[in-house]
């Protein structure tokens, strides 16, 4: 079968994501594109999250219903949660609707 690709230009892979992405910054959503979408695929959903958070793996953002034709995501997405093409955001573990960043407590990286 095969596997969705996703990536982001926004940051890499095991590099700190930029504050412009998290609670120190504008806490907006960073952009991502994706491929190889299987054959079939009704929507495409995206969970972003933290499984290294202190206490339990936290999501930053819950965001599905997203066309099976689309390949990408915009950055700074609105926190609303029913966007256009009928795209929905789900409560984060922030308790909000949409995207928010890494927040750690003081003294957790």
């Amino acid at each position: 079968m095969e596997q969705i690709s996703i990536s982001s230009d926004a940051f890499s892979n095991g590099t700190s994501i930029p504050v412009k992405h998290t609670c120190d910054g504008e806490d907006r959503s960073p952009a991502f594109t994706w491929n190889t979408v299987p054959a079939g695929t009704q929507s495409i959903a995206l969970i972003v999250d933290d499984p290294d958070a202190p206490g339990k793996t936290w999501v930053h953002w819950v965001i599905y219903n997203m066309p099976a034709g689309s390949s990408e995501l915009h950055a700074a997405v609105p926190k609303n949660k029913t966007l256009d093409d009928d795209v929905l955001q789900g409560t984060n573990d922030f308790g909000r609707i949409g995207y928010n960043g890494p927040c750690p407590p003081p003294g957790v990286t």
